[in-house]
């Protein structure tokens, strides 16, 4: 992936606010910037560009909600590879971001607590929008194969920090959780992704297991995006 989606994130994020004065697009730039950071092999700006792409696809022929939109935007705004609080600080950049932008006080709670789902991804059976953010986020499990594996490779360079035979012990750990689960909320989002990450995840953790080792410990690496 070489083209810069930056543009055409900012595009949407000033759209979505209705407005493009100084404050907004300052606050989108920052945004960006954030995803954009050198660590980032995965959780950049075409992740968040696949996102929001798999929200309008879960949205058919409506728009998705703007509250679930902004979440996109925040939800990896933080993202420290070493650290297991990324969601909360990304919550918590919202909640201090939005209120400047003259957001209500609603839409900003719906955000920080929708941001804070993607840490877990297992929304409530009645949460229409988590369920949208969190499919949304792991759509990428229901990708092609090539497609999941540039993912998986890139998930590996974001964890260089851990070697080889830890990253491969807390990945599939990660993956054997996933195994035999239901991985989207949304109906649309099981149509769509839930037997191709089943097939993904199953592939992936097997070749894992081929080369399988006594690893260090380590965090396990994130299942989502």
């Amino acid at each position: 992936m070489n083209d810069d989606p930056s543009p055409a994130l900012l595009r949407r994020w000033t759209t979505l606010w209705g407005r493009s004065d100084h404050d907004v697009v300052a606050a989108g730039e920052n945004l960006l910037r954030r995803y954009a950071e050198p660590h980032r092999r995965y959780h950049d700006t075409h992740h968040l560009a696949d996102v929001l792409h798999s929200l309008d696809r879960l949205a058919g022929h409506a728009a998705p909600p703007e509250p679930v939109v902004l979440a996109a935007y925040f939800h990896d705004a933080v993202y420290d590879p070493r650290a297991d609080d990324n969601e909360e600080r990304s919550a918590d950049l919202a909640a201090g971001a939005l209120p400047r932008l003259c957001a209500p006080r609603a839409v900003t709670a719906t955000v920080t607590r929708l941001v804070r789902l993607t840490a877990t991804h297992h929304p409530d059976p009645d949460d229409a929008q988590g369920g949208m953010l969190c499919d949304a986020d792991l759509a990428v499990l229901g990708s092609e194969p090539e497609r999941y594996r540039a993912y998986a490779a890139a998930v590996r360079e974001e964890y260089a920090h851990v070697d080889d035979p830890g990253f491969r012990e807390g990945r599939a750990e990660v993956l054997r959780r996933l195994r035999g689960t239901q991985l989207f909320s949304t109906r649309e989002g099981r149509r769509r992704w839930q037997q191709p990450a089943e097939r993904n995840i199953a592939t992936e953790l097997q070749e894992l297991e081929a080369v399988s080792a006594p690893g260090t410990d380590a965090t396990p690496p994130p299942s989502d995006g």
